[in-house]
């Protein structure tokens, strides 16, 4: 948790990581890269199944 000083809702956005930059760079760190150079290499994406009933 971190204090803000009070300013334009641009400027907060943007010091928090929550304006579109900030937003695209954390999903595209997310994503697994095409230059992945082993098949085994760990992957940030998750694949959630339904558990049958």
């Amino acid at each position: 948790d971190t204090y803000q000083d009070h300013d334009k809702p641009e400027k907060m956005y943007a010091e928090a990581g929550l304006d579109a930059p900030s937003i695209v760079k954390a999903v595209t760190a997310a994503l697994p890269s095409d230059k992945a150079e082993t098949a085994d290499q760990a992957s940030n994406v998750v694949n959630v199944r339904r558990r049958p009933r």
